[in-house]
């Protein structure tokens, strides 16, 4: 009679999957959780982005640095940015503090008028490098 031969898996077969799924989970978990903090950030520097070309406006038409005021009904809130107030010729999207990524919450980004050539920088200090979004540390 012929020896039946099993058939399945042996034991250190399944360990070494489940060693290597830890290892891939390990990774791409932490990767995740950046990829949903920088969207959730770059809510911030789309509403600061939208004040470029009302604030440049405001400042060709009346020679003077543009409030919040009188920027109208500009977009200050959103799903994941608690504000955007002004502070002189600078505006600032403030993260909300609950419902959001915990690496950006309560944090801020930051767009600067510069009245002597009539630019934008933006900075993103606040916020780690994995998260910022792709407009933070420019110059436009």
């Amino acid at each position: 009679m012929k020896a039946q031969m099993q058939k399945g898996f042996t034991l250190i077969e399944l360990m070494i999957v489940v060693a290597i799924i830890g290892i891939l989970a390990s990774i791409a978990i932490p990767a995740y959780q950046d990829y949903i903090a920088r969207t959730q950030a770059s809510e911030g520097a789309q509403l600061l982005g939208g004040l470029k070309s009302p604030v440049a406006e405001y400042w060709a038409t009346n020679g003077a640095v543009a409030t919040m005021d009188d920027l109208g009904n500009a977009k200050t809130s959103g799903t994941f940015v608690k504000e955007v107030t002004a502070s002189s010729n600078v505006y600032i999207a403030t993260f909300k503090s609950s419902d959001v990524s915990p690496k950006i919450k309560s944090k801020t980004i930051t767009m600067t008028f510069n009245t002597s050539d009539e630019s934008f920088t933006w900075s993103c200090s606040q916020l780690d490098d994995a998260v910022q979004p792709k407009s933070c540390g420019t110059t436009n």
